[in-house]
């Protein structure tokens, strides 16, 4: 008699079990969260980190540097520590490329404005002309609000080498070339700790650098290059959660 009330029990229960949650399975099921839920996990348990950008097999970790910035104030590569930032090299007289640039960089700054841990860094490689007083009314013109972008200057000789060696983002006089100095467009985007990072390229390559020339909304310029600010968004939210 034992073993048969031990069975009765036991359908009970299961009986009991199939009433109240299987409806409950078969909703979510129709629904798509069970399997909204699961695509979710697979994803963010596959997804990479980014990739350190290497030399000789080093990681590249950010030189160091000191400038003053638009408020006149001596900010070095030590300001940045445990913040994930954005860099550029631009000029405020630019006509070409920069305007475009610091446009993508105002959206990212508020996107980011809440992140104290986020910052960019600005160095213009006209410094001569680019006073802090010229930054400080170029901040004002383009919206830079947010305390951690600093617009920075100093010696020439120093920011082309920051931007060539340091960084390797082509940098250059050129009388010839409207403004009289030529630059390449990309942002370099830099952990808490100082190395410059990036995603894969589709070919399995280190992307290295953003274009910063080209808006979301433009999609791609007249050569076919797709806009990377997306990615580089989606980058900095990565770097941010490290």
């Amino acid at each position: 008699m034992k073993n048969k009330y031990t069975y009765v029990w036991v359908s009970l229960v299961i009986l009991v079990f199939g009433i109240i949650f299987i409806p409950r399975i078969i909703e979510r099921v129709k629904s798509g969260s069970v399997v909204e839920n699961t695509r979710m996990n697979v994803v963010q348990g596959t997804e990479r980190p980014l990739e350190y950008i290497t030399l000789n097999n080093k990681k590249r970790r950010v030189p160091e540097f000191s400038f003053l910035n638009q408020d006149s104030l001596l900010i070095s590569n030590e300001d940045y520590k445990g913040k994930v930032y954005v860099v550029e090299f631009f000029f405020t007289t630019c006509p070409t490329i920069c305007p475009i640039m610091n446009q993508n960089l105002v959206e990212i700054q508020d996107e980011f404005r809440e992140f104290d841990n986020f910052g960019i860094a600005s160095f213009t490689i006209n410094p001569e002309y680019d006073t802090p007083i010229v930054l400080k009314a170029y901040a004002e013109k383009y919206g830079i609000t947010d305390m951690d972008w600093n617009l920075l200057t100093g010696s020439q000789e120093e920011v082309m080498k920051l931007a060539n060696e340091g960084f390797n983002i082509f940098a250059a006089s050129d009388p010839n070339v409207p403004g009289g100095f030529e630059h390449s467009g990309l942002f370099a985007l830099v952990d808490k700790n100082g190395y410059i990072r990036s995603r894969k390229d589709p070919y399995g390559n280190p992307l290295v650098y953003y274009r910063g020339t080209i808006t979301e909304s433009q999609g791609e310029n007249f050569e076919g290059e797709q806009e990377q600010i997306s990615i580089l968004k989606e980058d900095i939210k990565k770097l941010l959660l490290e």
